[in-house]
């Protein structure tokens, strides 16, 4: 596999892991659990916590792990040479955004589940999800181009292999009227 589909896939792994963060702290906002782990960024019992803190720690737990395959996917971005200017830019904003998504995430729990912040914080989100999408479509159509490329070299070297063969070929004239 090459690097440039590695990115394609690796930024569509992070874009799934996204999508089920945003859905479990949807629910984690609904069931109203957001504020059963009281304190930032670790529970009261440390790493380890009870059943009571399970599903906003496992929220919080999600969210280190999206945050830093969003960051590794900005650094794959970086690194591949066939990556889009845009591509590339974007992937840095996914970044930035990561580090505005964990204080204001830390902000949401201090402050008590502020509606602004709360609000703020899925808005946030989305903006890192738009990005992410953005940067999906672009590793597709550039691998997309990458293939296209290097099918139409692939078939330019065979055509012209083709009409080689063609033109050696007994009986052939490129005078129509000479072969009737």
């Amino acid at each position: 596999m090459n690097y440039d589909k590695f990115v394609l896939l690796f930024s569509v792994a992070t874009l799934c892991v996204l999508f089920g963060l945003m859905f479990m702290g949807g629910y984690v906002s609904a069931s109203g659990v957001g504020l059963s782990c009281p304190d930032w960024p670790l529970c009261p019992n440390g790493l380890a916590p009870s059943a009571e803190f399970l599903i906003e720690y496992t929220h919080r737990t999600v969210a280190a792990s999206t945050g830093l395959l969003v960051l590794m996917t900005m650094v794959f971005v970086l690194r591949s040479k066939n990556s889009m200017r845009s591509t590339k830019v974007i992937s840095i904003i996914a970044a930035t955004v990561v580090f505005g998504q964990i204080a204001l995430g830390a902000t949401v729990i201090t402050e008590r589940l502020h509606a602004v912040l709360v609000t703020s914080h899925l808005a946030l989100g989305l903006a890192l999800y738009s990005s992410l999408i953005f940067v999906v479509i672009n590793t597709y159509y550039t691998n997309l181009r990458l293939k296209s490329s290097s099918a139409s070299a692939t078939l330019s070297s065979d055509s012209g292999f083709a009409s080689n063969v063609k033109r050696n070929s007994v009986g052939y004239s490129p005078n129509k009227s000479a072969n009737l």
